[in-house]
């Protein structure tokens, strides 16, 4: 079976998913039995690419460098890709909005009225609209799958719902954020609040409007994922506590050394005896805890488990290829 992939969205996701998909399509075939075209793609900067025996990925990439598609092109909108083309798996990739999970809610909503699986690593969908969309997709017997939404490549909910199976989560914890997370490990360096962004901004870590991260949106976004897939519960964004970094002076990281912590935003969602809680704020993290050492841009989730204790996995939050490699891995999931 020859797997038909559409790609709403042709960012650095996109971009990092077709680099992986062109370089390991004979690894992948002979390892997984995992065969595949890219038949449609959809950008609101490039335009829209469809052909049924599959387009080629490095014209695309070199396109995408160019600014514009040049094969096989179309005049559908998003939407209407995602309807017309013959695919059986919408990879929806577009930009994210948490205040309404829109045009992206809208794409998920139209791949599976048309009998097709869904993979995204947009929040936008899975912390807005879990329930809907898996009732959605159960109901037209297909697939909604969103490992990408929460630390980017690393397998926190394959993690969670396959590896822990049988095991009991009461409670996740984590830091959830890589660009807050970077800047506190500049400021304990001794570097200011505003130097530390201003570096962050110009890394790639933090976009030019930073609210996102430094003020928790981004990571409340996927506590609330956590606690909705992982957890079985039916939270919503407001329902989640909030709070960012932006009041931690050099002066509270310099104590909390001193007193062995040290401050991480922190992401937490807890099940205590049926006494649910769910917030994103800054901790002082003493030096015991494994969530202490992890810095830079990395991420980390401890799993609290009945059967095995505290899990703690330690990966990369972002990155073309990182999340381009979740898109993979709900891929070879279907």
């Amino acid at each position: 079976m020859k797997h038909k992939i559409a790609l709403v969205g042709f960012g650095t996701v996109g971009q990092g998913l077709c680099e992986i998909l062109d370089k390991k399509r004979e690894y992948l075939l002979s390892r997984y039995s995992y065969d595949f075209d890219i038949v449609a793609v959809s950008d609101v900067r490039f335009g829209t690419s469809y052909h049924i025996e599959g387009l080629h990925i490095p014209t695309l990439l070199k396109d995408a460098h160019n600014g514009s598609f040049t094969q096989h092109l179309q005049t559908w909108d998003a939407e209407a890709m995602i309807r017309e083309a013959e695919a059986s798996v919408v990879c929806e990739l577009a930009f994210t909005d948490l205040q309404t999970g829109q045009p992206a809610i809208s794409h998920c909503i139209a791949a599976m009225e048309t009998g097709k699986h869904v993979v995204t690593s947009n929040k936008g969908p899975a912390a807005l609209a879990y329930a809907e969309m898996k009732a959605l997709a159960d109901k037209k017997n297909v697939q909604f799958l969103i490992e990408g939404t929460v630390m980017s490549g690393t397998p926190v909910l394959n993690l969670a719902q396959s590896t822990l199976a049988g095991a009991t989560i009461s409670a996740a914890k984590g830091i959830l954020n890589g660009t807050t997370n970077y800047i506190l490990s500049q400021m304990e360096e001794g570097m200011s609040y505003a130097d530390a962004l201003a570096m962050a901004q110009d890394l790639g870590y933090a976009e030019a409007d930073p609210a996102g991260d430094v003020e928790g949106y981004d990571a409340r976004a996927k506590v609330t994922i956590l606690a909705n897939v992982v957890m079985g519960m039916n939270l919503k964004l407001s329902d989640v506590k909030c709070k960012g970094i932006t009041e931690i002076t050099t002066k509270d990281i310099q104590e909390a050394k001193s007193s062995g912590a040290r401050w991480k935003l922190i992401g937490t969602v807890k099940n205590e005896n049926g006494h649910i809680s769910a917030e994103v704020s800054p901790e002082m993290v003493p030096m015991t805890h494994p969530l202490a050492g992890i810095m830079g841009a990395t991420n980390a989730l401890t799993f609290s488990t009945d059967l095995m204790g505290d899990i703690t996995i330690v990966g990369a939050g972002a990155g073309k290829i990182e999340t381009g490699f979740s898109i993979l891995t709900d891929l070879l999931t279907l």
